[in-house]
């Protein structure tokens, strides 16, 4: 289980002028967590976990805004009172797959049948009375900064041992927690990390859902083909239907297997690890 270190920072949030931060360098040092040559991870009230969670929705690292989001929501949470375990849970959830990206998602997750997988009528529901079905984390659960700016993912946190340490040290501990969820990584990092953690044997196969398009209004001609919503012909040039295609077809295998498969409540595949 992840080291849980909220009791450490509880006063020093409680205490934080978020005013007075407004760049990613006036983050006060006694949030670092580490840093190595350019890189450098800052603590953020990321430690809830779902202990039911059957999803996974894994993004590459908190930025900025997402850090001073949570920090806000965790000060709130302190000034009405509550108890750690409310006030972490809140923090993690401010600004979940807000706004447009929501719809997206939720009929993504539907077009490929993860709702059947669920036992649920509609992914939507994520979001409202089964939300302890849902973690909405990322690989690098602590905000990484490089030379002050959000890092993007590139290049592939496999390539850096500082990198690759805090996936270790807080995401895999994590996913160890989750041994029956689904993983679906938000980007192509992710998808490498997470093919990663497989082959060591964290996560069990054949239980990351690649290929999905990312959900956000950035994307919104590849996420209208992949749902039937825009003929192949209309498509522009940057959208590459083939691949799409490829995509939703593997994935709907994997979800039939994976329906197939369940036996009774949320068991393991066979030959899962």
């Amino acid at each position: 289980m992840p080291e849980v270190l909220f009791s450490r920072y509880r006063e020093l949030i409680r205490g934080l002028d978020l005013a007075q931060v407004t760049t990613p360098a006036q983050i006060p040092e006694s949030f670092l967590l580490g840093r190595e040559g350019r890189y450098s991870a800052h603590y953020i009230p990321f430690e809830s976990v779902h202990a039911q969670a059957r999803v996974v929705v894994a993004g590459i690292t908190p930025g900025f805004a997402q850090w001073k989001n949570a920090m806000r929501e965790a000060q709130r949470q302190l000034a009405a009172g509550r108890g750690d375990d409310e006030v972490l849970r809140a923090a993690r959830l401010a600004g979940a797959f807000s706004g447009a990206i929501r719809p997206n998602f939720v009929a993504l997750l539907d077009a490929i049948g993860v709702q059947r997988w669920l036992g649920i009528a509609s992914c939507a529901s994520l979001f409202g009375a089964d939300a302890g079905l849902v973690q909405v984390g990322a690989i690098l659960r602590h905000p990484i900064f490089v030379d002050g700016k959000n890092y993007s993912g590139s290049p592939s946190p496999l390539r850096q041992s500082f990198l690759r340490d805090q996936v270790l040290r807080w995401f895999a501990e994590e996913a160890r927690m989750l041994p029956d969820a689904l993983y679906i990584p938000m980007g192509a990092s992710v998808s490498e990390t997470l093919d990663w953690l497989v082959e060591e044997g964290v996560i069990a196969r054949g239980r990351v859902l690649h290929g999905l398009p990312h959900p956000s209004g950035a994307n919104a001609e590849r996420v209208a083909y992949f749902l039937g919503r825009k003929e192949r012909a209309a498509l522009s040039g940057k959208t590459n239907g083939a691949q799409i295609d490829a995509a939703r077809a593997a994935l709907l295998a994997q979800m039939d297997e994976l329906l197939v498969r369940r036996v009774g409540g949320f068991s393991r595949p066979r030959g899962d690890r």
